[in-house]
């Protein structure tokens, strides 16, 4: 039962609203390899973190020995799915579907494991769909119900056009469910109306409504509006890890929790850690810093992750110091220790004695990584790495005065 509650409550993380709870707790409770599916119709490849937010969540269902069904919606994909838009949106060919589908396949295994993953196309069915059958799915809506659509409705009272193949668009989502035994499906919460939809197909053909998991829209590095690459408020998944790692050790600390939420694989009990350390004094680009290189480490290998903070032209590891870092030789006459204010001067690392005061005073100097204050003396004979700032390093050899 524990296991079931623990089950339950990761999908649930995250997740915008899951129609019915308890349908999926009985789901879960029976023991079965659960058939999760969701469409994606390949009218734009280039995915970001926005993009990612299922598949991030198919992955988790993945990892509790569920089978992902990744159906490619080549046949919905000519018709063109009207959700949120005010327009007819044009079909594509299929030979811009094909392209585009191949496009997808070569990113989501980025992110889901392939033995656990189905790659379905819809024309696998509805090409041998006759006129009959499609009929007999066209009379499972009505129109007034499509109009119960927000985006048909205001269509319809703007006057604008609605063809009448986009009525078909969520029948045909929903005949997808009947054709996979879907027992989960998932999509954004534009979608809602078409996975519902679903579920009334499934009774029609006698099968059990499927569960319905809905994801909220990521917001962008902005945290204002949702991920976009026309905002540039974007991290797109193929960015290069110096650039990724940036981004997101940049973005506003009002997200970092829907972030970790929305696309990590840690456990519950691993982000509860996280958040403790966060409410004991942890700094947030620490905790930042431990989503981008889960990230980068997802997309571009663990040496990449590792090695992250470098190639975005940043020295942030903990203990980790520049291969370029200078040598410098700092000599002093006298009998007592050396002023560390004497050392940041004399080694260059700082252009002034108020610049090196204004250091100390802030405590953002180092020596061997530990904090000094603006009193510290160094001892003669030894050397040292010093820190001044962010950026500046060097290490220091204290000699006599000749």
């Amino acid at each position: 039962m524990n296991d079931v509650v623990e089950a339950f409550e990761l999908i649930k993380r995250g997740t915008d609203e899951i129609l019915l709870e308890d349908a999926l707790l009985e789901k879960l409770r029976s023991g079965r390899k659960l058939r999760i599916k969701v469409g994606f119709d390949p009218t734009a490849p280039d995915l970001h973190l926005g993009h990612s937010v299922l598949l991030t969540k198919m992955r988790q269902l993945q990892e509790l020995g569920h089978t992902v069904i990744f159906l490619i919606g080549d046949f919905t994909g000519r018709i063109g799915d009207p959700s949120g838009k005010s327009v007819t949106r044009k079909p594509l060919t299929e030979e811009q579907v094909r392209a585009n589908a191949e496009t997808y396949r070569q990113q989501v295994f980025k992110i889901l494991d392939p033995e656990l993953t189905e790659v379905r196309f819809n024309s696998e069915w509805f090409s041998r769909m006759g006129a009959a059958e499609m009929i007999e799915l066209a009379a499972q809506s009505t129109v007034a119900r499509m109009l119960e659509r927000d985006d048909f409705e205001k269509r319809y009272q703007a006057n604008q056009a609605i063809s009448l193949h986009e009525f078909l668009y969520p029948l045909v989502q929903g005949y997808d469910s009947v054709a996979l035994e879907a027992d989960i499906e998932m999509g954004g919460t534009d979608q809602k109306f078409n996975l519902l939809m679903g579920r009334e197909i499934q009774k029609h053909f006698g099968q059990t409504p499927q569960v319905v998991i809905t994801m909220p829209l990521l917001e962008g590095l902005d945290g204002v509006q949702k991920m976009s690459k026309s905002l540039g408020n974007y991290v797109g998944v193929d960015e290069a890890p110096g650039a990724m790692f940036n981004k997101l050790v940049s973005m506003p600390d009002a997200l970092i929790w829907k972030y970790f939420d929305l696309l990590s694989l840690k456990s519950n009990a691993e982000l509860e850690a996280l958040r403790e350390e966060m409410a004991n004094g942890a700094n947030p680009r620490d905790i930042k810093m431990v989503l981008a290189r889960e990230l980068i480490a997802r997309y571009h290998g663990e040496e990449a992750a590792a090695n992250a903070h470098r190639s975005s032209g940043n020295v942030l590891g903990d203990g980790e110091l520049p291969e370029d870092m200078p040598e410098v030789e700092v000599a002093f006459s006298g009998d007592a220790g050396v002023p560390i204010g004497f050392v940041l001067n004399r080694s260059g690392l700082v252009k002034n004695s108020a610049q090196a005061k204004d250091l100390l005073n802030n405590g953002r100097v180092k020596v061997d990584g530990v904090v000094m204050d603006k009193d510290a003396l160094l001892e003669f004979g030894r050397s040292y790495v010093v820190q001044a700032g962010k950026r500046s390093f060097a290490r220091v050899s204290l000699v006599p005065e000749r």
